[in-house]
């Protein structure tokens, strides 16, 4: 079966790449890309680190592009005018790293349903302490890059995704920030063929998030 995924840089779409490999031919990482500043949308992650993910994957890059700000109705547009060309060439189903919110599975479903797509959702309902702790055994690496301040402080942001991490949580912070309490990069991990070298940059706040710049270190595919 063929597929792609939806890649968001952070690390369940990572791990729900890793997951289901064996079972589709995944062809491809489906990602929005807020065209204004050049990063992949709400994980702020430079372009040139979400194309190094993808050549260390082995997936070819789907970038939809997007405006800011963006009307739901422009999202969509964009959305569909990315997937016609993969269900051309034969593409049948959507991976997605969602793990409990109802209201965003139903409509990935909806959206999906007209298109004669499939979602498949790996990582679907799996307690997120446990999960978490898996992706860490299993070798995933990742910084947190964008923090919702209305609920974590500013300096959660470019923290590593690690069990100080968990331990550092407010009572009532999902372990995986499902709740959008935070969003990541993957750095390493078993769905890369090796890690990527990064360095933190500045910290800035923007529309309620803090958003932690990631860059890649010179001789890694960056441009310093």
């Amino acid at each position: 079966m063929k597929a792609i995924i939806a890649w968001s840089t952070g690390k369940d779409s990572a791990w729900a790449l890793h997951r289901v490999r064996s079972q589709y031919e995944i062809v491809g990482a489906l990602t929005t890309i807020t065209d204004a500043f050049r990063r992949v949308s709400m994980h702020g992650v430079r372009e040139e680190i979400w194309q190094a993910q993808l050549a260390s994957a082995g997936l070819a890059p789907i970038p939809v592009r997007i405006p800011y700000p963006c009307p739901n109705e422009a999202y969509e547009a964009a959305m569909e005018a990315a997937l016609a060309p993969q269900i051309a060439a034969g593409v049948t189903h959507v991976i997605f790293g969602d793990l409990f919110l109802r209201d965003i599975r139903a409509y990935r479903e909806e959206r999906l349903r007209p298109l004669g797509l499939t979602p498949v959702f790996p990582l679907w309902d799996e307690p997120t302490d446990q999960l978490a702790r898996e992706m860490m055994a299993g070798g995933l690496t990742a910084r947190l890059t964008c923090v919702d301040l209305k609920k974590l402080p500013r300096d959660f942001a470019g923290r590593a995704f690690d069990a100080a991490l968990i331990r550092d949580l407010p009572e009532g912070i999902d372990p995986c920030g499902e709740n959008g309490e935070f969003h990541t990069c993957v750095t390493g991990g078993p769905m890369f063929a090796k890690a990527l070298a990064v360095e933190s940059g500045i910290v800035t706040e923007r529309d309620g998030f803090c958003f932690a710049d990631l860059s890649l270190r010179a001789g890694n595919g960056g441009t310093k």
